[in-house]
């Protein structure tokens, strides 16, 4: 795999490698299917040894594309070291921001992003005759569109095009299937053996990261023997052990490895110390691609950080979750390079299990939107035609496409604009780009703050504070390291930086226009983004309490994002930037804090309202479409349901003329109860509204007479009398006392199938003693066991012995005498 960079004077490498054996038969299948996938474990040499094997076989030159800036100068240097060279001669590199090539350059190792711009610029990759993609299983976003495109162009334009895949961990099936089922060869890498240990016990819940990984290490380097490599999710969490291991006797060199620290830092971790037990602390980019000769040891955080995009935000969070098993037998591979090691991990065996098997590819957790720049420049919308290993999820593209609709990246059919096709070749994110290309003079420096680490960590939101911080740093207490690195990308994007000469705040917003930020009424700290969603400020930061802001880092947090990093924007830049899209606007709504329809005239950028003024004149439609809004969040309930109107609904319902549920009622209440609210502005005018005349009049004639037929309002009595009948239950239902309907022999039915109705027969007092749906079986039966209880308690009132042929009657006998 690949190796630690060498001075000249260095030795060169071991005469054999585990890929050695298998060279003779990759040289083989390249040269008749120009395609093959090349399984290879960590150590086995391939990124060294590949390459170099095909100079033989390639016409022209070999492009080999490495995941990180690190690991792509370190290849460069051991090959070259190989030959006996400098860098630049057959072999070079190119990174962003750095290059080493000649016009002798065969083999030039590359950052997977530079093989995208080659290609856009020229699909037939002229004086190119193979391409190498090294540690795909790593599955970057780049290398998946790489792969994508140059199988495209060797489809249609390159036929002699050589494409090899080369992977540690991945399963070479489905890589073999997308290139048209391309030859596989393994090779089984270095044999030393590498014993793991795992803890005994889960560690406290409650306790810190970095305090069992430093207690790991003192472990490690009691029990075992030789450098230790000790892997941790990222710089705070490297730069946090350091200091709980800073009590380390002098033999021990600590070394950090990590992405941001200069080139100088990074190849003294990697180079051997013969003098010194080397332990070196270290974030996923010493996973592959990387060897240090002096490492037996490995101690496993079980920690790994990924960038997560959540379409629904349009934010990007960094989460620090589980290593997956591919991983983490990644890592362990680096204790049995160079001879038998160790590797502990900080888990038990039992919680392995649990692991996730592999990582997810970069392209289903991150912001597509350089994506889908990319794929509108090459005029593959949305990627379909591609041959994607895994596609491009559909929510997060569709997110990416309308941001950069909004940046005038893409015009309204997908197809990309002029100042699009500008955007895509400044290498940066397209929202930095947009930015470049209209910021003015300045805009570099802006960029290379957002684009790199913080050099202000903890030191509250403002923007400007960073800039400041580049010109004075140790007046800040900036990070010295990341402000050197900020200026010299700045410098390298000044090229690009055009326009008139603009403020901060304008230049952020060009960037971020879905992020500009509105404070709430009430509240110092919390803000409304234009982009629909909610931030807060960190307490007492110093720009809280500014009415405008453009936030520029967030945390992501879906339900309120905290503010990381914002500048003030005041209210004539937002206009004189992003006037085109302020809009005016007159609206009535239902206010459920206010519970009464508002009218209001507006002045909104997307969900910032910038201006708010009562609108004195709305039309009735307007106020009646915003109280049947508020009546559908309070519910039917809401209205004066009057004893005749349930009566009326209920009814209606039974009959089965119209929909009576809540939800059909409120689905046409435009219909059958709009024209009566007239008048009615506020849920007080609800409780107040009778829908009964509403609802008779949403019936034709002949519907009301089917009801009235179906479901009558009322029964009448022998005596004459009309008793209502109550369809609030599941079958209609009247109540009278048992005198009125003595001489009935047959039982009282309704509608057209003659159905019982349900008699609730009352005492002279009114109260319940039968419920039936069988008169004339309950005068024949359990009337007789009722009449002795009756006549006990009413003497006064007739109890005759056969109720059937006795008339009805609501009197009490008459006096004796």
């Amino acid at each position: 795999m690949g190796v630690t960079p060498a001075e000249p004077n260095e030795t060169a490498l071991p005469p054999v490698l585990p890929i050695d054996a298998v060279l003779p038969d990759l040289m083989a299948v390249l040269s008749r299917a120009g395609r093959a996938v090349l399984q290879a474990p960590p150590g086995a040499g391939k990124t060294t040894r590949v390459p170099l094997a095909m100079l033989d076989l390639v016409e022209g030159r070999i492009l080999m594309l490495e995941p990180r800036r690190l690991a792509t100068r370190a290849a460069a240097e051991r090959m070259a070291q190989t030959l006996g060279e400098a860098v630049g001669q057959t072999v070079g590199y190119r990174v962003r921001g750095d290059s080493k090539v000649g016009p002798e350059t065969r083999i030039e190792v590359v950052t997977e992003g530079i093989l995208t711009r080659m290609l856009q610029g020229d699909p037939e990759l002229p004086g190119i005759g193979a391409v190498i993609f090294d540690e795909f299983h790593e599955r970057s976003l780049n290398a998946d569109l790489g792969l994508a495109l140059t199988w495209e162009v060797r489809g249609a334009l390159r036929e002699d095009l050589v494409l090899l895949v080369m992977s540690a961990t991945l399963d070479a099936g489905p890589v073999a299937a997308l290139l048209d089922d391309a030859p596989v060869i393994t090779s089984h890498g270095q044999s030393f053996p590498v014993e793991t240990r795992w803890r005994d016990r889960p560690a406290p819940a409650r306790e810190r990261l970095e305090v069992s990984v430093a207690e790991l290490i003192r472990t490690a380097l009691a029990e075992a023997e030789g450098g230790i490599l000790a892997f941790l999710p990222g710089e705070g969490e490297i730069r946090r052990v350091a200091g709980l291991l800073g009590d380390l006797p002098d033999s021990i060199a600590l070394h950090q490895l990590f992405g941001a620290m200069p080139l100088a830092a990074q190849r003294a971790a990697l180079r051997p110390d013969p003098a010194k037990r080397k332990l070196v602390l270290a974030t996923a980019i010493a996973e592959t691609s990387l060897t240090i000769p002096d490492i037996r040891v490995v101690v496993d955080g079980g920690r790994a950080r990924r960038a997560r995009f959540d379409p629904s935000s349009g934010m990007a969070r960094l989460v620090t979750e589980a290593v997956s098993r591919a991983e983490a037998d990644q890592r362990r591979g680096r204790a049995g390079r160079v001879a038998p090691g160790v590797c502990y991990r900080n888990w038990t065996r039992g919680a392995e299990g649990a692991l996730p098997a592999f990582p997810p590819a970069e392209i289903e957790a991150t912001d597509l939107a350089g994506l889908a720049l990319d794929l509108a420049e090459w005029g593959a919308g949305d990627g379909a035609g591609l041959a994607f290993l895994t596609p491009p999820p559909e929510g997060a593209l569709a997110e990416a496409q309308a941001l950069l609709r909004g940046l005038e990246a893409l015009d309204g059919e997908g197809r990309i604009t002029s100042h699009g096709g500008q955007l895509a070749r400044i290498p940066l994110h397209p929202r930095l780009a947009h930015m470049l290309a209209l910021g003015g003079k300045g805009a570099e420096r802006l960029a290379a703050i957002l684009a790199e680490r913080d050099p202000l960590r903890g030191q509250g939101t403002d923007l400007g504070l960073r800039l400041r911080a580049l010109d004075d740093p140790k007046a800040l207490n900036a990070d010295s390291g990341a402000v050197a690195w900020i200026r010299a990308e700045a410098k390298r994007l000044a090229r690009f930086a055009k326009g008139p000469a603009r403020s901060l705040g304008e230049q952020a917003a060009l960037a971020y226009p879905d992020r500009i930020g509105l404070r709430r009424k009430g509240s110092a700290s919390r803000y409304v983004l234009s982009g629909g969603k909610g931030a807060v400020m960190p307490d007492g930061d110093a720009l809280a309490g500014q009415r405008l802001i453009v936030a520029t880092d967030l945390d992501g947090d879906p339900r309120e994002a905290r503010i990381r990093q914002a500048v003030a924007l005041n209210e004539a830049e937002l206009r004189g930037l992003h006037g085109g899209q302020i809009a005016a606007r007159r609206v009535c709504h239902w206010s459920r804090r206010e519970g009464r329809v508002m009218a209001r005239e507006q002045e909104v950028f997307g969900a910032l309202v910038l201006q708010d003024k009562a609108w004195n004149d709305p039309p009735e439609e307007a106020v009646t479409g915003a109280l049947l809004e508020g009546l559908r969040a309070l519910g039917l309930e809401a209205l004066n349901w009057t004893k005749a109107a349930r009566l009326l609904r209920a009814r209606i319902a039974y009959s089965g003329v119209a929909d009576m549920s809540e939800a059909g009622l409120l689905a046409r209440a435009e219909d059958w109860l709009a024209p009566y609210l007239t008048g009615c502005t506020s849920a007080a005018d609800l409780r107040r509204f009778d829908p009964a005349d509403a609802l008779r009049a949403s019936l034709t004639w002949d519907q009301m007479q089917d009801v009235d037929r179906l479901a009558p309002a009322h029964w009448t009595t022998p005596m004459g009398r009309r008793v209502p009948v109550d369809y609030s239950g599941d079958q209609p239902e009247i109540s009278c006392r048992v005198q009125e309907v003595f001489g009935t022999t047959e039982h009282p039915v309704i509608g057209p199938e003659r159905l019982p109705i349900r008699m609730v027969l009352l005492s002279p007092a009114s109260r319940p003693v039968q419920v039936t749906l069988d008169l004339p079986g309950f005068w024949a039966g359990s009337y007789a066991d009722m009449r002795k209880d009756m006549r006990a308690q009413y003497p006064k009132h007739p109890w005759p012995e056969d109720p059937a042929s006795a008339d009805p009657t609501l009197r009490a006998k008459p006096r004796k005498g």
